[in-house]
């Protein structure tokens, strides 16, 4: 079953995003992210498509715990409609 986090990178390099939004599988791999940049633009990446420098993760992601130790990172579960909410409205055409 899939799982949803959102998270929050403080302080985070120039040009990079601040606000992810990541469908993970079972394994924690994204399927699909979104990002969001300091300049309000919008980066997504599925398996079969991405825009902006946005791609998919390669390894798996480590757990909440893990991230939450870092305090540079806010993260949090979503629920499966809030990430599609934000999925459907990125990804409007």
């Amino acid at each position: 079953m899939a799982s949803y986090i959102y998270s929050k990178w403080h302080n985070s390099p120039s040009g990079l995003p601040v606000e992810f939004y990541s469908e993970l599988n079972n394994d924690r791999f994204e399927t699909r992210k979104i990002e969001i940049f300091k300049d309000g633009s919008i980066g997504y990446a599925s398996s079969s498509e991405s825009t902006k420098s946005t791609k998919l993760g390669i390894a798996p992601v480590p757990s909440l715990e893990e991230i939450s130790k870092q305090p540079e990172f806010d993260i949090r579960v979503i629920t499966p409609k809030q990430f599609e909410e934000k999925w459907q409205e990125v990804t409007r055409r």
